[in-house]
């Protein structure tokens, strides 16, 4: 009785001198940097699977990437969407740790708590973020060398969708060089900037289908992603980005402020405008990434976060590159990376593609045009199939999504949901990751 007695008072003991109570997920997560390249470090998040949740088979290892670029996974990923506590650190009922051991990746190098040293360390193009990505993954399967036979799956949301099939089709290479070794099974691409100009020229003809434009409107938007096209087929990306954010104010002029991650949501005090200052690229950070770092998440992350973490350098704000890391992809911008997708296939990778129905900068209109045009030898079976509606977890009866899938691609439109599909439908998001990854 007196060495239970002991035991106790020295845990509490324990607990002040760190000035908390005991975590909930105690012994259940690591985290760290990695240097992937001189002067720019990467920083990542690991959470092990409730195994009580996670039933007897082992569960996989899923990979969450962002998007922005410049939209921090640690943070907004982790307390937003799918991780084991939101915002408030509450218990999330829907958490991904149900189903899977869960990584949080803040890339490219910059991004969340990751950063460089100096400014001509930032990643410029996909094939750069991919890069850096093998490193940070070379080094976790190696120091985390039990999870070298765990299935691994990489999801993303936006931008972080094109991150993700760069990385995908890198590491798929660097498995069979023998670089790396994992048990790599599927990336998924959620609501993803895979063919840029597939969803701008798709923006009017959605938004008048669902009485979000008049005619005139609808000629306005329709007008400016044309100068959006031409800039594309002339190769000029950068340019092509400068009118991508033009087309974006005409959306808004013409919608009365449209929420471009759910059209029926409006965030007014979100709202950007070219009435201050700021170039288009300043304007366009501030409207794709500043929904990503909100004050009271930025709160969390600068104040309880990196204070448990206990590995920040002190001059490193969370998310404070955010807007560098976004204007140094500009002339990547708008690339589409639609032939990797195909390249993935091609090789065997199994690749998923989810969207949500009220989602407008990447409008499930768009994804189904640039999924119509790959050159896998399959495709025409795919389209061939028709859909399966899936009932919503919490619904018995009432459809959540439907799904289509043939050999190693899957299509799921999630219904009643915007860009950020975990956030906005929360059970269906882990019923679709479970059927994913097999782990029912």
């Amino acid at each position: 009785m007196e060495q239970t007695k002991a035991a106790v008072l020295l845990f509490l003991l324990s607990c002040i001198c760190n000035g908390a109570q005991a975590s909930p997920l105690a012994g259940k997560e690591d985290w760290g940097y990695v240097e992937v390249r001189d002067g720019a470090h990467m920083f990542w998040w690991l959470y092990n699977a409730d195994r009580q949740s996670a039933g007897d088979v082992d569960p996989p290892l899923v990979m969450w990437l962002q998007g922005g670029p410049g939209g921090s996974g640690t943070g907004f990923g982790n307390f937003e969407e799918i991780g084991p506590l939101n915002r408030d650190q509450q218990p999330r009922k829907t958490t991904w740790v149900q189903a899977a051991h869960l990584l949080f990746v803040d890339n490219p190098v910059g991004t969340g708590f990751s950063y460089t040293d100096r400014p001509d360390q930032y990643a410029t193009n996909v094939a750069m973020v991919a890069s850096d990505m093998l490193v940070l993954l070379a080094h976790v399967f190696t120091e985390k060398a039990e999870f070298q036979s765990v299935p691994f799956y990489i999801f993303s949301e936006s931008y972080g969708g094109k991150m993700a099939a760069a990385i995908a089709l890198q590491l798929t290479k660097a498995i069979a060089q023998g670089k790396i070794k994992c048990n790599f099974a599927g990336v998924a691409l959620g609501d993803s900037w895979i063919s840029p100009l597939d969803s701008v020229m798709t923006w009017g003809p959605y938004l008048y289908s669902t009485s979000l434009l008049d005619d005139y409107g609808l000629a306005d938007v329709n007008s400016a992603a044309e100068a959006v096209k031409k800039a594309i087929e002339e190769q000029n990306f950068l340019k092509a980005t400068e009118l991508w954010s033009i087309t974006e104010n005409v959306v808004e002029q013409n919608t009365n402020g449209v929420n471009f991650y759910n059209i029926l949501t409006q965030e007014p005090e979100e709202k950007v405008t070219n009435a201050t200052g700021g170039n288009y690229l300043s304007l366009l950070a501030r409207r794709h990434i500043r929904p990503l770092h909100r004050q009271s998440l930025s709160e969390l992350m600068n104040g309880p976060i990196r204070k448990k973490l206990g590995i920040i350098p002190h001059n490193v704000i969370w998310g404070g590159q955010a807007e560098e890391v976004f204007s140094n992809m500009a002339g990547d911008f708008m690339k589409p990376v639609v032939d990797i997708v195909d390249q993935l296939l091609s090789s065997g990778v199994n690749v998923t593609v989810y969207n949500g129905q009220l989602d407008l900068i990447v409008d499930t209109m768009g994804q189904e045009l640039w999924v119509k045009r790959l050159k896998w030898a399959d495709l025409a079976s795919f389209n061939n199939l028709r859909w399966t509606p899936l009932d919503d977890p919490t619904s018995a009866g009432i459809t959540g999504a439907f799904y289509k899938n043939y050999k190693n691609f899957s299509f799921y439109w999630i219904l009643k949901a915007g860009h950020m599909i975990p956030s906005d439908q929360g059970p269906m998001a882990l019923q679709m990751l479970k059927m994913v990854t097999q782990h029912l």
